[in-house]
């Protein structure tokens, strides 16, 4: 009996603190009316010095897994798509994993630029379908202003931070996400890329003084690409899921730039209330920008059982990548009391739990060194 992975369980985090297109106006040469035109962006939500990648990610899929009423311990496998990772190494889905409980768990993050989230989405999909995992925590966190150059106006103006969770669990029941189209084209690579700190050019004055640490971006030329490949891949995974184009009840696209995504909608045929647009408010979220859109898509009533959905995304790599649904999820009540406080106790003792691992490997690395300079100490005596 074939299996199918369902949505089940959704969340998003936003950071509080705002800069609107204003605010920017203020130390680079660009306006509030020049912004909305070129882009359709009116502010972005930037993080703290405390708030993270890892921290973002976090918040969402603790909503996410309140939503799907599954406790931590049953999850099988984190997927954290980013491309500001909170390190190069450990993954940031570990940090998740180990903050949530998620004892079982196996963990790793995914860097595809901002098709990371349906590329996640879609792997995880995968192995539910084939038998290896049967409940997925996916995650798109970025905190993208801090690889953001301020001074350079062709770039500061488009992005913000913010993460987005889903829970993905196997059913019998036919739905969910049904097809998937990933497709890269690396010659196109030094497009999107922030250049510093690999192995090719490794941290050091040299990069930071070049400011090889920043976005760096080919607009046009992206432009071009992203309003080629977004309207392809959707028409290929709406194929490859059987469904006439007519069918989709809502398109959800990956949130970078107003002209490309009402381009794609064009090229689709598709009415405006069938495409959710929320770029005004956060900028682009990189692999964020999916299922942030997505939440308030359904907090907006415009996703019920039954739907059928088209995600679709362009991003580093290049990359680009789309997937089908059938959504099947009903929109969940108010949590009770109870069971938020419930919840937050198990996050807290997740916490404890951590503590002690991470003591007792202290305490075992001293007892291991004192037994180390003891058994050195006795062939003298």
């Amino acid at each position: 009996m074939p299996r199918y992975a369902h949505i089940i369980g959704w969340g998003k985090y936003v950071p509080p603190n705002i800069l609107t297109n204003d605010d920017l106006a203020k130390t680079v040469d660009t306006t509030d009316k020049w912004i909305r035109e070129m882009t359709g962006i009116g502010q972005r939500h930037i993080a703290s010095s405390k708030e993270t990648t890892a921290l973002m990610a976090l918040h969402a899929a603790r909503d996410a897994i309140e939503v799907a009423d599954v406790n931590p311990a049953e999850i099988d496998l984190v997927i954290v798509a980013t491309a500001t990772p909170e390190y190069v190494f450990p993954a940031t889905a570990c940090l998740v994993q180990d903050a949530l409980g998620a004892e079982r768990a196996g963990a790793y993050d995914l860097e595809a630029g901002c098709s990371g989230f349906v590329y996640a989405l879609s792997t995880a999909a995968g192995m539910i379908r084939g038998g290896m995992y049967n409940t997925v925590l996916v995650v798109g966190s970025e905190t993208l202003s801090r690889v953001v150059d301020w001074n350079d106006r062709a770039t500061c103006v488009l992005f913000g931070d913010g993460a987005g969770a889903i829970v993905l669990r196997g059913s019998d029941e036919p739905g969910g996400v049904l097809a998937s189209i990933l497709g890269s084209d690396g010659s196109g690579g030094e497009l999107l890329m922030v250049p510093g700190g690999g192995s090719k050019h490794p941290p050091g004055p040299e990069t930071v003084l070049s400011k090889m640490h920043f976005i760096k971006m080919n607009g046009r030329e992206v432009y071009r690409f992203a309003t080629r490949v977004m309207a392809s891949a959707s028409r290929q995974v709406v194929e490859k899921a059987g469904w006439p184009l007519e069918k989709i009840d809502l398109f959800i696209p990956h949130q970078a730039n107003v002209r490309i995504i009402d381009s794609a909608a064009r090229a689709l045929k598709l009415p405006p209330e069938k495409v959710f647009v929320n770029l005004e408010r956060y900028g682009n979220t990189s692999a964020a920008s999916i299922p942030i859109a997505l939440c308030e898509a359904i907090d907006a009533g415009k996703v019920k059982a039954g739907d059928h959905l088209v995600m679709v995304g362009f991003g580093a790599g290049l990359t680009w990548a789309s997937c089908a649904i059938q959504w099947s999820a009903a929109k969940p009540g108010v949590t009770p009391p109870q069971k938020a406080a419930a919840s937050r106790l198990r996050y807290g003792w997740s916490g404890i739990k951590s503590i002690g691992w991470r003591l007792s490997r202290r305490i075992d690395a001293i007892v291991s060194k004192a037994i180390e300079l003891t058994e050195r100490k006795a062939p003298e005596e």
